[in-house]
């Protein structure tokens, strides 16, 4: 995975994190729960790279 993905990746969740205590001092449910959502989104694309990742290191590891 690119550092660039990790960064963007962890930019996505630490928005959604701000987003969903902002919407939570609010009072704002339907904030909270986008902040929520952005949160997993960025987990889940966390999964994916670190499968890529995992991929790629075991075709590597047949090329030896």
């Amino acid at each position: 995975m690119g550092l660039d993905d990790k960064i963007k990746n962890k930019l996505d969740k630490v928005t959604g994190a701000g987003k969903e205590k902002l919407g939570e001092a609010r009072g704002d449910r339907k904030q909270e729960a986008e902040g929520k959502a952005d949160q997993s989104k960025a987990d889940l694309k966390q999964s994916g790279e670190h499968i890529k990742d995992a991929g790629s290191d075991a075709k590597d590891s047949f090329k030896r």
